[in-house]
């Protein structure tokens, strides 16, 4: 596996290889063009003050009997190698004794036949070094008579430059150490929290979620500890949270089965003739048997909410049906238990698409949560409004309230409330997911020992 580490290393690497190879190239590039500058302006000024010191001096007799009288003078001035050549480019004259048989006929020298300066760089067959020459006309009474070239040597000015590169490379090979020995630093500064986290995750994964990763640097590294930090925390939540589900719904479930069967017992007896005991066993087990099929209906809702399985089938209707069913299934209770139970209508509400199955659950958990929390002489109410193109249900009660540290939970999976009146902790967390797929909203507010008002917003879309 190639590992962060090496591929941070190598960037690192790549980049500051690649900065230094440009930034020397440049030095050296600008070194070498400084050197060859001034080789080209000292022999540049010394065959145009030759040049002159020839017109004012030596103008009066030809080109030819100039060299032989006073050949010396040419090359007086100058360390380079001296050069005279006719206009027809045969070379009269050469301070070194180079006198080759062919004439010349470079651009050098046409550029001086016309009036110009002609430079000129490359190899010569008597030298193994590059050389550098400058060639200038001769003028005798303003007429180009022949022209003076000035040769010199690149070979001492290669030397230094040559050995300006080589100081250059040792510095480049050097900062490249240095960089690697960094860089590896740095990658380890990245690398080692990473591999902290990846075996922090890798605990967690197999089951420690008690296991916290240290924040090393408060960085992108660090977010994500911290991201993963809470992750485990919240999965050591609902873990907890499934564990206190099972024992409630395991404990809901064994309470109407033990009544179930200890009527069942009961009624097998042979001596058994009570014909009000028969009915009054009957009767409970027939309403045990409807309370375990509802908590199994839950359940059995529960799991296909969480796998994603339920889907709505919307109709168009009004909510005043469903408000009427809900009043005459729950009245009952509410007599039973001496609350008293108002629902109001709103004419103004529209008729509007909805899976009216689901809409009634909900309404019935509700309403049903709302008498398990009220007293004897408390009331819930149910009403409607329209509210920004959302029809409003509110399920409004005077009971025992929500405390603040509970309310935010009350929605949450397996989240069973400290009362003693709570059930399973999933009929909230259902509610809202049929509100949900619904595209609706489902608000909660509560005062403790004041009572709680429950808000179910549905879009209008017909």
């Amino acid at each position: 596996m190639n590992s962060i580490r090496k591929r941070l290393s190598l960037n690192f690497l790549t980049v500051i290889f690649i900065t230094i190879a440009i930034f020397e190239t440049l030095i050296i590039s600008g070194t070498k063009q400084y050197y060859y500058k001034n080789i080209e302006d000292s022999l540049t000024n010394q065959v145009k003050a030759s040049s002159e010191f020839y017109t004012k001096y030596f103008s009066n007799s030809s080109l030819k009997e100039n060299v032989q009288e006073n050949v010396d003078v040419f090359w007086k001035q100058t360390s380079a190698q001296v050069q005279i050549i006719d206009t027809k480019g045969n070379i009269l004259m050469d301070s070194i004794g180079v006198i080759p048989s062919e004439v010349i006929d470079d651009e050098a020298f046409k550029n001086a036949l016309e009036g110009k300066l002609g430079k000129w760089r490359g190899t010569v067959s008597y030298s193994r070094h590059k050389v550098f020459s400058v060639t200038y006309p001769l003028k005798s009474n303003n007429k180009i008579v022949g022209a003076l070239r000035f040769i010199t040597s690149l070979a001492p000015v290669d030397k230094e430059i040559f050995a300006i590169s080589l100081i250059l490379s040792a510095i480049g090979f050097i900062a490249l150490f240095t960089a690697l020995v960094v860089s590896i630093f740095m990658s380890n500064t990245i690398v080692g929290p990473i591999k902290n986290l990846t075996t922090v995750a890798g605990k967690m994964a197999d089951g420690d979620l008690k296991i916290r990763n240290k924040k090393v640097f408060d960085d992108e590294v660090g977010k994500l500890s911290d991201t993963l930090n809470y992750m485990a925390d919240e999965l050591l939540k609902k873990e907890q949270l499934k564990n206190e589900f099972i024992s409630s719904v395991s404990h809901e479930l064994r309470t109407p089965l033990t009544s179930i069967k200890g009527w069942a017992i009961t009624l097998k007896t042979d001596e058994l003739n009570d014909k009000e005991l028969i009915r009054d066993g009957l009767q409970i087990i027939e309403d045990e048997s409807e309370r375990l099929t509802g908590m199994v209906e839950e359940l059995l809702d529960f799991s296909k909410f969480v796998s994603g399985k339920i889907t709505l089938n919307k109709e168009i209707i009004h909510i005043d049906i469903l408000l009427d069913y809900i009043k005459k299934q729950m009245s009952p209770r509410a007599k039973r238990d001496n609350i008293s139970f108002i629902v109001l209508k709103n004419d103004n509400i529209p008729a509007i698409a909805m899976d009216p199955n689901r809409i009634k659950q909900v309404l019935i958990n509700l309403v049903d949560n709302a008498f398990n929390f009220t007293p004897e002489g408390g009331t819930v109410t149910v009403w409607t409004e329209v509210q920004n193109k959302y029809l409003i249900l509110h399920v409004d009660d005077t009971g025992s309230g929500i405390s603040e540290d509970e309310l935010p939970k009350i929605k949450e999976k397996f989240y069973k409330g400290k009362s003693s009146k709570s059930k399973n902790g999933i009929g909230l967390s259902i509610c809202d997911e049929i509100i949900r797929l619904h595209n609706g909203f489902f608000i909660i507010t509560s005062e403790l020992n004041i009572g709680t008002n429950i808000s179910v917003k549905l879009p209008i879309e017909i």
